[in-house]
C-alpha cells in the first residue's frame, strides 16, 4: 500500500543543529511549508532563539550530541513536550582540517562523536518514537556530504565519518522499512561566513554549475524527501553543482 506525505502542514519535524547555517535555512523552510518545527542547538543558543522565533516560536531542545544519555533525552523531551515526531533532520555536523600524519585520536573522535555516532542514536530514538504513533510511520533525512564521494586530503577523517552516514543510511532504510524512509541529502560547496575563502571560491568555480550552492537549495532537497512516498528510501541525492562528476 503506497505511503505518501503529500504535505508537511502539521507535521512535526526536529532538525539537529537548527541554530545556523545549512540547518537553520531547512528549518525555515519546514516552517514555511507549514511543518511544525523543533529546533536542536547544541552551544548556539543565541542563533537558536532567533530561529525558533522564527520558526513560529518553536520548541527549543539543548543537547550534546556526543553523548547517547543525552540524545536519549532529547527524544524523551520530544515526546512529553511535542507528543509526537513525523521526521528528523539529521543535520548537526562538524567539519575541521587536519593534515592526515596529524590526525589524532581526539581529533578523529571529535569529529565521529557527532557526524556518524549522533545521526544512528538520534534515528533510532526517532524510530523508537515513531513506532509508538498510530501508523508507525515517519521520515528520517540524514545530511551526509559530498565528502563521502570525493577525496579530500586533509580533511580523511569528515570524509570517512560522511562516508559512514551513507552507508548507514541504506542500511537503516532496511531495517526500518516499509514505515519509516531514510535517505540522504550530500551538499556540495555551501558556503556562509567563509564564501570568500580562496579555497571555497575555487572550489565553487571548478563546479559545472559555476558557482556555490546555498542552503535553501539543500532544504529543497530535504523538503523532497519528507514528503516523498515510502517507494523511495535508502537514496542519496547529491546537491552540489555537478562537483562529483568526472
Amino acid at each position: 500500500m503506497e505511503s505518501t506525505v503529500s504535505d508537511l502542514t502539521g507535521k512535526t519535524i526536529l532538525v539537529t543543529g537548527a541554530a545556523r547555517r545549512i540547518g537553520r535555512a531547512i528549518a525555515l523552510r519546514l516552517h514555511a511549508e507549514g511543518a511544525r518545527v523543533l529546533i536542536h542547538y547544541s552551544s548556539s543558543e543565541e542563533d537558536a532563539l532567533r530561529t525558533a522565533a522564527e520558526c513560529g516560536n518553536a520548541l527549543l531542545f539543548r543537547a550534546n550530541l556526543e553523548s547517547v544519555d543525552e540524545i536519549r533525552a532529547m527524544f524523551a523531551d520530544v515526546e512529553r513536550r511535542a507528543g509526537r515526531l513525523d521526521g528528523l533532520v539529521n543535520n548537526a555536523a562538524r567539519f575541521t582540517r587536519i593534515p592526515v600524519l596529524d590526525i589524532n585520536e581526539e581529533d578523529w573522535d571529535f569529529i565521529h562523536s557527532v557526524n556518524l555516532k549522533a545521526p544512528f542514536f538520534c534515528a533510532q530514538q526517532a524510530a523508537l518514537l515513531m513506532q509508538r504513533q498510530t501508523g508507525g510511520e515517519g521520515r528520517i533525512v540524514n545530511i551526509s556530504s559530498m565528502g563521502a564521494f570525493l577525496a579530500w586530503p586533509e580533511h580523511v577523517h569528515y570524509c570517512a565519518s560522511k562516508a559512514g552516514v551513507v552507508s548507514m543510511t541504506r542500511a537503516l532504510a532496511k531495517a526500518l522499512a516499509p514505515g519509516i524512509t531514510v535517505n540522504s541529502v550530500a551538499p556540495g560547496v555551501i558556503p556562509f561566513a567563509e564564501k570568500d575563502d580562496p579555497r571555497i571560491v575555487a572550489m565553487a568555480a571548478g563546479t559545472p554549475a559555476g558557482r556555490a550552492g546555498t542552503g535553501d537549495e539543500i532544504a529543497d532537497a530535504v523538503v523532497y524527501f519528507l514528503k516523498a512516498t515510502n517507494f523511495v528510501t535508502g537514496q542519496v541525492l547529491q546537491v552540489d553543482g555537478g562537483l562529483g562528476l568526472k
